[in-house]
């Protein structure tokens, strides 16, 4: 019987790091940097998580500013003469303010300064206002532009980490969207 006991909290023990590795990310202190699709963390400090139906309620009652920082490749500055440079369509949730490139870990300074007038225009220069910050489901991007929020000051942040992803999948309406005109980097 103990020979048994002991075999079973044997593997117990050596399953563990295995189930550790299932769990969510913790959050980590500063920003993520790399492998922006990955699995976010549950929280954001100083933040409030959204659920869809959160965000929903939240849309439907008007009384938030939505922030989408889904990335948005530039027109290539050397494409030959005569090429046609379509942008890649995005559908976000109706009356975002589109943020792009706005969620890496390491922000250049145009960026950074573009992200501040983003939310501060976004907020009417109110620290205080509700402002949800959202992407796709398991990306960095919202995670990051969210904790810089805080960083800046902003106290009402709130994190929808489904993003449009999780909006479509519970078919709420999206419009096409257009992104805030981005500092030449």
């Amino acid at each position: 019987m103990r020979q048994r006991l002991a075999a079973v909290l044997v593997a117990a023990i050596l399953a563990a790091p295995a189930f550790a590795q299932q769990q969510e990310p913790f959050e980590p202190e500063g920003y993520r940097t790399d492998n922006y699709r990955a699995p976010v963390p549950a929280t954001l400090a100083g933040a409030r998580v959204l659920t869809t139906a959160d965000a929903e309620a939240i849309w439907r009652a008007k009384s938030s500013v939505f922030i989408d920082v889904m990335p948005r490749p530039p027109k290539p500055k050397n494409l030959p003469e005569g090429t046609v440079w379509r942008d890649a369509p995005r559908r976000n949730i109706p009356g975002s303010l589109w943020l792009p490139d706005t969620g890496y870990g390491n922000l250049p300074p145009a960026m950074d300064d573009y992200l501040r007038r983003g939310l501060a225009a976004a907020s009417r220069g109110d620290k205080a206002a509700l402002l949800v910050i959202y992407c796709l489901a398991d990306c960095w991007m919202s995670w990051n532009a969210a904790k810089r929020a805080l960083a800046y000051g902003y106290s009402n942040i709130a994190w929808y980490p489904d993003g449009t992803d999780g909006w479509e999948h519970a078919k709420l309406p999206t419009d096409e969207a257009q992104p805030e005109p981005r500092p030449e980097q």
